[in-house]
């Protein structure tokens, strides 16, 4: 029966120290702020947890504040919407700002949290429909066989399973190196973003590294990247609520007119953030123009192995890069 959610017992604490209690004493307890991918599975009734806990209402969590090294902090609760209209994000990290300004519509913007942005599993059909797959424990992936729909799947890592990163700020977030703030059996763990978005060589039923009990405190970006050039494109079927077929996110610096450091990721062609290391190791120490977009066009893909249905990300991705190298010409 959908969109009827089951039974479940809600807890709402106000402090973290109340929030990691509930938490010791229920282990199949599910971590909730905005709820707007966590009440879907409830309404599908694919998740069904005993015990829900709600983390909107501690203080800790919520906000966005500069750190000495240029850098900032945000709250692991603190809404896209925020992300979006905060003045010291837009001025230090607009690539951040736009990918949060092009997650769903405003109303979910509103509600949903960045963290919960990050954390979300794969829109996969086939495993949000309740299909016995690889990631929900079976041994199919029912989105790589000859007749399968998977034009939003992956180009690289195809393996045991072939759903992709939903998340917008998340490849913001990994080109930006944001460290991830995570508290643990009552200690705070920092993970970079490069091992906090895991695959399926790691642990297939998971998108990242928060294991049972554990709790997004933050997210930290340095300032590294504050105020470089940057840029964040998406392309989606739809402009408003759709996830995206490609997006990219890109942070550079640039030194007498060429391209002195840069941190290129691409979104939704594979399970993780895909680091373009092949275009950043190309681009650097070049000036922008049309023969650079050439090569960049090359090697953007390199690697990609597409599925029945999904070839035409391959020329999507390499435009991608190419548009996001223009824009520092």
């Amino acid at each position: 029966m959908t969109d009827v959610m089951h039974n479940f017992e809600l807890f709402q604490p106000a402090t973290l120290e109340d929030a990691r209690a509930i938490l010791g004493d229920h282990q199949d307890a599910w971590i909730l702020a905005g709820g707007m991918d966590s009440l879907d599975w409830f309404k599908h009734r694919v998740k069904m947890p005993a015990v829900v806990v709600d983390i909107a209402g501690i203080p800790d969590l919520h906000g966005i504040r500069e750190e000495d090294d240029g850098g900032l902090w945000i709250g692991a609760t603190t809404t896209l919407t925020e992300v979006n209209e905060s003045e010291l994000v837009k001025s230090r990290f607009p690539a951040l700002a736009q990918a949060a300004l092009h997650v769903a519509s405003p109303q979910i913007r509103n509600k949903g949290t960045i963290g919960g942005n990050v954390s979300q599993d794969t829109r996969c059909p086939y495993y949000r429909d309740g299909f016995p797959c690889y990631r929900a424990g079976g041994n199919t992936c029912y989105a790589n066989t000859p007749t399968a729909m998977n034009r939003e799947h992956a180009l690289f890592g195809v393996s045991r399973c072939v759903a992709v990163t939903p998340s917008d700020t998340a490849i913001a977030l990994t080109a930006l190196e944001a460290v991830f703030t995570v508290e643990r059996a009552g200690s705070r763990q920092d993970i970079l973003a490069s091992d906090f978005f895991i695959g399926p060589a790691i642990d297939i039923t998971r998108m990242t590294a928060l294991e049972p009990g554990d709790i997004l405190v933050g997210i930290r970006i340095p300032g590294k990247w504050a105020g470089s050039r940057q840029y964040f494109e998406k392309v989606a079927d739809r402009q408003t609520w759709d996830f995206a077929l490609v997006n990219i996110a890109m942070a550079a610096k640039m030194e007498n007119g060429a391209i002195s450091d840069i941190s290129m990721v691409c979104g939704a062609v594979e399970c993780t953030p895909r680091r373009l290391t092949d275009v950043e190791s190309l681009v650097r120490g070049e000036k922008p123009g049309q023969e650079l977009e050439t090569l960049v066009k090359r090697v953007a893909s390199r690697g990609a192995e597409p599925l029945n249905f999904n070839h035409f990300k391959i020329p999507l991705m390499e435009n991608l890069a190419v548009r996001a190298i223009r824009s520092l010409a």
